[in-house]
C-alpha cells in the first residue's frame, strides 16, 4: 500500500522512480479508510534528501499513510530555500491541535553542543512535551534519541574520542522484540557521531530496554516496553552515498575527516561503497509502522489525549 503526499513535493519524482508505490493526495482521497498519520520533525540541513529516505521506508509498509513535515521556526535553515518549508512543511503552531499515530524526529549536526545551547531547543521541548498527549509511537533517530532521552529521563550524551563514522556490525540482544522481528542475529547499520549515550544509564530506567547494540557503536536501538519510545543511535535511513557525500564535504571544509569505516571497497574513497543495510532499514521502518503504531493506535486518534497512565499522569 502507498504513502499519500502532496503531488508537488520532489520526493515524488525519484520514489517514482524507484517503483516505490506512492498516491497522491487526489487519489487518497476518494478512498474510504483510515490511514496511518504520521509527522516527521526534519532537523536535518539536507532536508529533501531526508525526506527521500524516510519515505522510501514508510512506502515499504502495506498500509496508507498520510505524512505531514514539521520544521523548527526559531532556527534558520541554511541549505533548505523558505520557498521549499513554506510549501511542504508546517510549523508546531499548524499542528499542536492535530494527533498522529506516529511521529518520527530525525538527527541534527548539532551534537558537539549542549541540548539548551541549541538555537530551537525549547520548541523542540514543545513539541516532546505536546507528542505525550498527541503521537502513539515516537521514534527517535541519531541526535533525535539522545534529545528525547534527555529531555524525558534526563541522560546526558558523552562526548567520543573521535567521530564514529562508517558501516558497522550489530547484534540484536532482544531477539523477541517485534521491533526486530525478521532480522537475522546481527546486521550492520551506518553511524555518524561526535557522541554516545552510555549504556548504564539507560539500563537505570526500568522502562527501557536495549534491543541492540554494537561492540564498536555501544547502544544502536533503545525501546521502552510498550514501544511508545524508540530510540535509534544509527542512520538506517541512510543513502548508499550519504556517508561518503558527508566525507567529502568534510575534506573540502578542510576539516581532516578519517575514512568511514567498513564503508569504501579498499579503503578507497574514489569507489562506490556496497549497500549492506537495506534490508534491515526496511524491516526495522516496516516493524516500527505495524507492531509499534498500527496494532495498538487508537481508532480515534482524539483518544490519545486522555491517555496518561503510561507518563505517570494516573
Amino acid at each position: 500500500m502507498p504513502i499519500k503526499l502532496d503531488r508537488k513535493l520532489p520526493a515524488l519524482d525519484i520514489l517514482r522512480s524507484e517503483n516505490v508505490f506512492i498516491m497522491d493526495d487526489k487519489r487518497a482521497n476518494h478512498q474510504d479508510i483510515r490511514p496511518m498519520e504520521v509527522l516527521i520533525l526534519n532537523l536535518m540541513p539536507t532536508k529533501e534528501a531526508t525526506e527521500t529516505q524516510l519515505l522510501r521506508l514508510l512506502a515499504n509498509t502495506p498500509l496508507q499513510i498520510n505524512v505531514d513535515f514539521l520544521y523548527m521556526t526559531s532556527h534558520e535553515s541554511k541549505n533548505t530555500t523558505a520557498q521549499h518549508l513554506e510549501t511542504f512543511y508546517k510549523t508546531f503552531d499548524d499542528i499542536k491541535h492535530k494527533f498522529y499515530d506516529g511521529l518520527i524526529i530525525t538527527g541534527a549536526p548539532v551534537e558537539t553542543l549542549a541540548f539548551e545551547e541549541v538555537d530551537y531547543w525549547d520548541e523542540l521541548c514543545q513539541v516532546f512535551e505536546w507528542s505525550k498527549k498527541h503521537v502513539y509511537s515516537t521514534l527517535h533517530l541519531c541526535w533525535g534519541a539522545q534529545a528525547g532521552l534527555y529531555y524525558k529521563y534526563g541522560i546526558d550524551k558523552v562526548q567520543m574520542v573521535r567521530k564514529l563514522s562508517g558501516i558497522y556490525s550489530q547484534t540484536v540482544e532482544k531477539p523477541f522484540s517485534l521491533l526486530v522481528r525478521g532480522f537475522d542475529d546481527k546486521f550492520v547499520s551506518p553511524h555518524s557521531r561526535y557522541t554516545e549515550v552510555l549504556r548504564k544509564d539507560v539500563e537505570a530506567i526500568p522502562d527501557l530496554e536495549v534491543i541492540v547494540s554494537g561492540e564498536e557503536v555501544g547502544l544502536s536501538i533503545v525501546a521502552s516496553k510498550d514501544m511508545r519510545e524508540i530510540y535509534s543511535f544509527g542512520h538506517l535511513e541512510y543513502d548508499r552515498d550519504t556517508l561518503s557525500k558527508e566525507y567529502h564535504r568534510d575534506v573540502k571544509a578542510n576539516k581532516n575527516p578519517d575514512l568511514p569505516e567498513h564503508y569504501y571497497p579498499d579503503d578507497n574513497p574514489d569507489l562506490e561503497p556496497p549497500m549492506t543495510w537495506n534490508l534491515a532499514a526496511t524491516t526495522f521502518f516496516s516493524n516500527w509502522v505495524n507492531y509499534a503504531v498500527y496494532q495498538e493506535t487508537p481508532y480515534r486518534l482524539e483518544e490519545l489525549e486522555d491517555d496518561f497512565s503510561f507518563y505517570g499522569y494516573l
